[in-house]
């Protein structure tokens, strides 16, 4: 079922390796021009435009845009009481792992007079987005949202796309998850009007403010990507994110069993998806290929799996040895990264690139998806290799304060002038001297 290339016995360069590796492609400048005019529709008619889009999108039209709040709690209060322990379990471990991050205000004495505070401010207002295409996603609406309260952002709208199996709103557990947090504002919206909307607020159709936000972040399919690179610079985003992608670092003490589950588990999401198999064991290949072959047949999305894994995205990669197979996948940067070796610990240490890494037989990539307290927002297409997944920094901005007292600016002024007139900007030394004339320095 998947595709094998083999470089046993040979290693090329990075960039080369680049071209050789399985990759969904996804060509975001291909559909601006049909996002273009929805962002322009919504700019100029605001939520008439969204209602619009909506209907012909989603195959609904809503009332309005903004969920009314008791619509929340009584989702919330008819939630499975399963599902209920789940999240509630998700939303304490992901608090837990993402307090620590909270960066704290540092003041460094650069001279004496003279020093530089970095303070870290929270973004004002926040727009988290949460998926509703072939799956439902209030694991996303936690891992928006918690990382953005436990940095102070004071001010969070979630949106979702309506959909009328559910008279227009966005999908129940979806709603139940945003009360659960205590978000009392979530927005019927999605796809490339969502993130406009979120972009340049509108009146809803009640009168009432729906006010633009400083950042968007979430995963979305396509168009939601095209939307914010084209929004980019008049709202901060995350990311550009693409399908999603699995790879798995194993040798020949893997559980042929585990790799096909979890290859199985990320093909689960998308025809798009990647998986992909990193080996020096030629009977591992083989076993997991057999394991695919039985356990696609028998869950539940078998063709959407089955699309994905025999996908030019997905595939298996043949390599000499474990240090050789650590050379392909920090090449590749995958979202998820599985490492499944002898002395994975070791291993897990040696990776420079990957969104996050799965260490062992005990930490599959559907744990990270809900409850290991992880962020499962992550970098794709290689962007991992110098992008991170969301965290509590994305919604902190740093913010430096410079404080130097008239000793401390004199003594430091002619260092000044020189480096300005060395770069042909007297103004920029005269700045300093004009503070200094009719005083000897």
């Amino acid at each position: 079922m998947l595709g094998r290339t083999d470089l046993r016995g040979r290693l090329p360069g990075p960039a080369t390796l680049r071209g050789m590796l399985p990759r969904a492609e996804v060509d975001v400048d291909a559909v601006a021009h049909q996002v273009a005019p929805v962002i322009d529709a919504v700019r100029d008619r605001g939520v008439a435009a969204v209602l619009d889009f909506a209907e012909r999108f989603d195959g609904v039209r809503p009332g309005g845009v903004r969920v009314p709040a008791d619509a929340l709690r009584t989702e919330l209060e008819q939630l499975d009481p399963t599902v209920r322990a789940a999240l509630e379990e998700s939303i304490a471990r992901v608090r837990r792992a993402h307090a620590d991050q909270r960066r704290t205000e540092t003041v460094t004495q650069v001279v004496a007079g003279g020093t530089v505070t970095q303070r870290w401010i929270p973004v004002a207002r926040v727009g988290l987005y949460a998926p509703g295409g072939l799956a439902v996603y209030p694991s996303t609406v936690v891992m928006n949202v918690v990382p953005a309260q436990v940095a102070g952002v004071a001010s969070l709208v979630v949106c979702s796309p309506p959909q009328a199996a559910h008279g227009g709103r966005p999908h129940p557990t979806v709603l139940a998850a945003a009360a659960l947090l205590g978000v009392d504002e979530v927005w019927a919206v999605g796809g490339a009007q969502a993130i406009a909307l979120l972009a340049y607020g509108g009146t809803d159709t009640d009168g009432a403010a729906l006010d633009p936000v400083d950042l968007v972040t979430g995963p979305g399919n396509i168009y939601v990507t095209a939307a914010k690179r084209a929004l980019r610079g008049m709202i901060g985003i995350d990311a550009e994110a693409g399908p999603t992608e699995i790879a798995i670092l194993a040798d020949g003490s893997a559980d042929p069993v585990h790799v096909a589950a979890d290859l199985i588990s990320q093909a689960e999401h998308d025809t798009l998806a990647a998986s992909v198999l990193v080996t020096d064991s030629v009977a591992l290949a083989d076993a997991v290929d057999a394991e695919l072959d039985r356990q696609v047949a028998v869950t539940k999305h078998t063709e959407r799996i089955r699309t994905a894994l025999s996908g030019r995205q997905s595939g298996c990669i043949l390599v000499s040895d474990v240090a050789a197979g650590l050379s392909v996948v920090d090449a590749y940067a995958a979202e998820h990264l599985e490492i499944q070796t002898a002395d994975a610990a070791a291993v897990a240490r040696r990776v420079r690139n990957a969104g996050a890494i799965f260490v062992g037989p005990y930490a599959p990539v559907s744990l990270g998806d809900y409850c290991a307290g992880s962020n499962h927002v992550l970098p794709t297409g290689g962007c991992a290799r110098h992008s991170s997944g969301l965290s509590v920094q994305t919604f902190l901005r740093g913010v430096q304060l410079i404080e130097y007292d008239s000793d401390a600016l004199v003594k430091v002024a002619d260092h000044v002038v020189a480096l300005a007139e060395a770069e042909d900007l007297p103004a920029h030394g005269q700045a300093i001297t004009a503070r200094f004339r009719g005083t000897s320095q």
